[in-house]
């Protein structure tokens, strides 16, 4: 594959009329404006690159992406590195820990909806599979124009049973940047009431939350929680990042390993 990757490299560079020297001495300028030799690529490394299978460092990859004019996702992908499977990738291992969702992918273009049926109504639960009549690719510089409000994305963890049986542990949240605001009242039932996502020194949490009088955080889990309220000082000790506006939760296939049904015999209905 590195032998692949290295002949795509030298038919880029000799289909811009580039020569190994060229390539060097641009290499030697962005070594200098970064102040890292190892962006510095001479050219027999490069010929060995190139014709040998020599695999380049991530600060040379960087160089050869600038000097060509090439995404570094391309660059990554000859080498058998595909970036934007890094979302997929990530659930290989269970994160205990609540935690930002920050392994996006960023291609340069997205599939999305680009026609719906004129049926869609938003007051009734439907397949949304079938209410899209047309995907389309959307270039990634016109994707600003989707985005409502500022919005950040997370992942509650494995082991945070906070807000359980409300949200599952696993559920992935959309927090609104710009609700931080604590609600002490207002709600008519537990659903209603604002969710929000917090930041301490040690690490996220998701939660109901009060402000007492003395500006202290109750951190309030739900009322089933095995989880323990918890205080802190704010905003010293805790930073409220924003309110839960959407979330994206599994239902059939979450399990506690030491919840167990009790043994009772289901009532007759008749």
């Amino acid at each position: 594959m590195s032998i692949d990757a290295g002949n795509k490299l030298r038919h880029l560079r000799e289909s811009l009329g580039l020569t190994l020297r060229d390539v060097e001495a641009g290499s030697s300028e962005i070594a200098a404006r970064h102040g890292n030799q190892e962006f510095f690529i001479p050219f027999s490394r490069l010929s060995e690159i190139e014709t040998k299978g020599t695999l380049p460092s991530i600060y040379r990859m960087y160089t050869l992406a600038a000097i060509y004019q090439c995404d570094y996702r391309t660059l990554c992908d000859w080498y058998g590195v595909t970036l934007d499977a890094i979302a997929e990738d990530s659930n290989v291992t269970a994160i205990p820990r609540t935690h930002r969702f920050t392994s996006v992918p960023r291609p340069d273009s997205l599939m999305l909806p680009v026609a719906v049926d004129p049926g869609f109504d938003v007051r009734r639960t439907m397949n949304l599979a079938r209410m899209i009549q047309q995907w389309g690719t959307v270039p990634l510089q016109f994707m600003p124009r989707f985005t409502r409000g500022s919005h950040t994305y997370a992942f509650l963890g494995t082991e945070d049973f906070t807000m359980y049986p409300l949200l599952m542990p696993g559920t992935f949240l959309q927090v609104d940047e710009g609700r931080t605001e604590i609600l002490n009242e207002g709600w008519r039932s537990e659903y209603e009431r604002p969710i929000y996502f917090v930041e301490t020194r040690e690490e996220f949490l998701c939660s109901w939350c009060n402000i007492t009088d003395s500006d202290q955080l109750v951190i309030q889990p739900h009322p089933l929680s095995p989880v323990a309220p918890r205080v802190f000082r704010h905003p010293q000790d805790a930073e409220v990042i924003g309110q839960v506006v959407g979330v994206a939760m599994r239902l059939n296939d979450w399990k506690r390993a030491d919840v167990r049904r009790p043994d009772v015999p289901r009532a007759r209905l008749n």
